[in-house]
């Protein structure tokens, strides 16, 4: 039963850093706006514990690299099971929709498990030079330590960090940084040389079964394209501790010449 809370609407303002900046000179990164949105959530709802355990972004239009603002709706409150809407505006035009379920935490520990192995630990891996590949000042500015990939460049996986905040001056947390970077999947497992083929994600959907901790954002990340324009990257993410979910990207498959 949802709780008899009025809905909530709270907005703020940011400027995307040209550490956003992404390939193909078609938009900022999501990357950035993920994980602002995911911490904007906490200004809509209520005191009580509720963990993220879905957010999925659908990217509308090209992300200018300007003041973004973003407004977070409740759509549906309750004590234990909550949805909330965010909306990132640029220039009077929404660029990023996103939509969030959080659920009521308890003690589920005695029936945990996953399939999942644990990924190598970041120090046991080399650093991959991700701006050789890629432009942008996006890739510029986070680490990247990779296993070899297999499968003509399709399946890898990877450990990404950052030195820089979400916003500078402001705290945030552990998850709202983790998910800052889950959308730098799409870019760990190249299957074409993104000078001659372009594969931008539309979207950005994240299931999390236990809250991820950082400083490292795991993926373990598989890219398949389509015959006809469509592709799919998805991931297992990790944390040092293990697998924490699973990330899913649709892409639009374009040949640059």
């Amino acid at each position: 039963m949802a709780a008899e809370a009025e809905v909530g609407t709270v907005s703020r303002s940011v400027k995307a850093p040209k550490a956003a900046t992404a390939a193909w000179r078609r938009r900022i990164r999501v990357s950035p706006h993920g994980g602002r949105v995911r911490e904007s959530p906490f200004l809509a709802r209520r005191p009580e514990p509720l963990a993220l355990a879905r957010i999925s972004y659908d990217i509308l239009g090209r992300i200018a690299l300007d003041e973004c603002g973003i407004t977070v709706e409740t759509l549906r409150p309750g004590r234990t099971i909550e949805l909330l809407e965010a909306s990132v505006v640029i220039g009077g035009r929404t660029v990023v929709r996103a939509r969030a379920w959080l659920l009521a935490t308890l003690d589920s520990s005695s029936v945990a498990d996953s399939p999942h192995t644990r990924l190598p630990a970041p120090e046991e891996l080399d650093v991959w030079a991700m701006d050789e590949e890629w432009s942008g000042g996006y890739v510029s500015s986070i680490e990247v330590r990779r296993t070899p990939p297999s499968r003509r460049g399709r399946t890898t996986a990877a450990w990404v960090s950052s030195p820089l905040t979400l916003v500078a001056g402001e705290p945030v947390s552990a998850l709202a940084s983790y998910m800052a970077l889950v959308d730098t999947a799409n870019g760990i497992a190249v299957q074409q040389d993104p000078t001659a083929w372009m594969f931008p994600n539309l979207d950005l959907t994240v299931h999390l079964h236990r809250p991820p901790s950082g400083p490292w954002t795991g993926l373990d990340t598989t890219v398949t394209f389509g015959p006809s324009g469509q592709g799919l990257t998805s991931s297992v993410l990790h944390d040092i501790d293990g697998p924490v979910g699973h990330a899913e990207q649709i892409l639009t498959v374009r040949p640059l010449s």
